[in-house]
């Protein structure tokens, strides 16, 4: 497997001001209330999930439960109660553990936070090769059968991984504030202190870095969840511009300052 490239490099940030804002000022003196700070080497990236595709897990010793092992804390009670309602939905074709869950809960309390619960080394909706209905989330199964976006069913944490939302309250030297609506990428320091334990993981791994679409693309619904359609279009226009600027006639991106993530170009010396 691919080393693991550095957590802080440089990178290419990019502000704008929340398209409505701009749409509804009257005049210069009307500032925006909202900007969206977004990593465009990121989201221009080639990251792809590969989980089943030769991911190793997060912890060597438990490679078929990928970034799952440790269960999802559930972002607020909003967030329980919207996957509660789907998993009193699946049935035992579809979710490995039905009987365990259905017996012992699905959810419990660690550290006083809420999360799912951990079964035999994993979240216990995920579920392992060689299940007939197939490896990975249930409530992801669970979706693709019912036809709707999986971000609908799953845990906010779940959906949102590889991208990392923050917000921070910014003041102008006038005295006005806004709100910065930050987008990266959701590195091993997204998981807290023990992120640093982990013993694989994919954001910054060449190995991870072969996807056909670039991040913004293949995240595109999460994105338009996270920010809203009229920003994620915004976001979208910049990013398709630093791609075509820096595609070479191979297809491949050249490799300028600040605008190729690392892992893409260990995972493709050619670029």
């Amino acid at each position: 497997m691919s080393v693991e490239t550095p957590l802080d490099t440089a990178r290419l940030w990019l502000e704008f001001p929340d398209p409505q804002d701009v749409a509804s000022a009257r005049g210069p003196e009307d500032q925006p209330d909202t900007v969206y700070r977004v990593d465009l080497t990121w989201l221009t990236s080639d990251y792809t999930c590969i989980f089943g595709n030769g991911c190793p897990g997060i912890y060597a010793d438990r490679p078929d439960v990928g970034c799952c092992a440790l269960g999802a804390h559930f972002t607020e009670k909003a967030d329980e109660k919207r996957v509660a309602k789907v998993v009193k939905r699946l049935t035992p074709e579809v979710w490995q553990f039905h009987d365990e869950g259905r017996a012992g809960g699905w959810t419990e309390v660690e550290d006083g936070e809420r999360k799912t619960r951990v079964h035999e080394g994993g979240c216990i909706l995920a579920n392992r090769p060689g299940f007939p209905a197939g490896a990975g989330c249930a409530l992801h199964l669970q979706a693709l059968r019912d036809g709707v976006d999986p971000l609908t069913y799953k845990p906010d944490v779940c959906w949102q991984l590889p991208l990392k939302r923050s917000y921070r309250t910014v003041t102008r030297g006038d005295g006005s504030t806004y709100l910065e609506v930050s987008i990266a990428e959701y590195d091993r320091r997204g998981w807290g202190e023990g992120g640093h334990d982990l013993d694989w993981y994919c954001t910054g791994n060449p190995a991870a870095h072969v996807g056909e679409r670039p991040v913004f693309l293949s995240c595109e619904n999460e994105l338009r969840e996270m920010i809203g359609d009229a920003p994620y279009e915004e976001l979208a226009r910049h990013c398709e511009a630093l791609v075509a600027r820096t595609r070479s006639g191979s297809a491949h991106r050249r490799l300028l300052p600040l605008t190729v993530h690392p892992a893409d170009h260990s995972a493709d010396p050619r670029r």
